[in-house]
């Protein structure tokens, strides 16, 4: 998806806060924050996802559109995204995991990028054991940017989860489903902050 605006200020200057868009957070333990850039509306269920793993624990983010219509005109790339209240929250946290919805509808998969090798290795293994299949990221979705919102964490890498649009909506549908996701997901970061 490309962006219409390719910074924040500008997205301001022509959009509302609580009328186009929302910034919800809530801060806990901030050696991790689990973070929605596209939340909301721009990419559905990826606000819930996030909270699902964060649950009281983590600190959350989440920047969501609330536009009727076009809310992925409020998409800024995660390379470019520099929401003030994001990157303090980014830059507090140890590790940061972002939560992205991929557009395809027609098939099941997580494609999991970022810099942290070892965290992206477990969430993927943690995953793949509970029933969800994983593939590598394609070209432009892999969250090696030293830039991307991911990487903005104490340590430098993170992980982005590109989620396809068939799992999300299943997640959305199967309350105990988003919870074994959500679950592995919280087990991997367990396991890697030992």
């Amino acid at each position: 998806m490309t962006s219409s605006y390719r910074s924040f200020g500008e997205l301001r200057s022509r959009e509302s806060e609580g009328e186009d868009y929302q910034v919800r957070s809530h801060r806990r333990d901030e050696r991790v924050l689990i973070m929605a850039p596209h939340g909301g509306k721009i990419e559905p269920m990826t606000s819930e996802i996030a909270e699902a793993i964060a649950k009281d624990d983590y600190s959350f983010y989440s920047f969501e559109g609330l536009k009727a219509e076009g809310n992925s005109a409020l998409h800024i790339e995660s390379h470019l995204f520099d929401e003030p209240r994001a990157l303090e929250a980014a830059e507090r946290a140890d590790l940061v995991v972002t939560v992205h919805g991929q557009l395809d509808d027609r098939e099941e998969f997580i494609m999991i990028g970022g810099l942290n090798v070892d965290l992206r290795s477990e969430i993927k293994r943690q995953l793949e054991a509970g029933g969800f299949h994983t593939r590598p990221p394609t070209e432009g979705l892999q969250g090696i940017d030293p830039e991307n919102i991911c990487n903005r964490g104490r340590w430098k890498g993170g992980v982005q989860l590109e989620i396809s649009r068939k799992v999300r909506d299943s997640l959305k549908e199967d309350m105990n489903r988003l919870r074994t996701f959500a679950d592995a997901v919280r087990k991997a970061i367990r396991f890697h902050l030992k």
